[in-house]
């Protein structure tokens, strides 16, 4: 082989890898700007969550609060009537 055959051999191979690293940049570029997306996604809807469950008022404590109580007060007039 001649010494120009053998330069622009290197020359192509040079240009070929050069253009497979360009492409790969290109899909990790995408991929890199599709998991920004998500995860931008999920940070918006977990603060909407957040926000939301902060806001709203928690009606089940309330009625167990109130069960609890009420559930307290009779067993002990009980006890008291029967020791009199």
């Amino acid at each position: 082989m001649s010494r120009e055959k053998i330069d622009e051999l290197l020359s192509s191979v040079k240009l070929n890898e050069l253009l497979h690293r360009q492409e790969e940049e290109r899909n990790k570029s995408k991929l890199l700007w599709i998991c920004a997306i998500a995860g931008a996604v999920v940070a918006v809807a977990a603060i909407a969550y957040g926000i939301y469950r902060f806001f709203t008022p928690d009606y089940l404590e309330d009625f167990e609060d109130d069960f609890e109580e009420d559930f307290e007060d009779d067993f002990f007039d009980d006890e008291d009537e029967s020791e009199e």
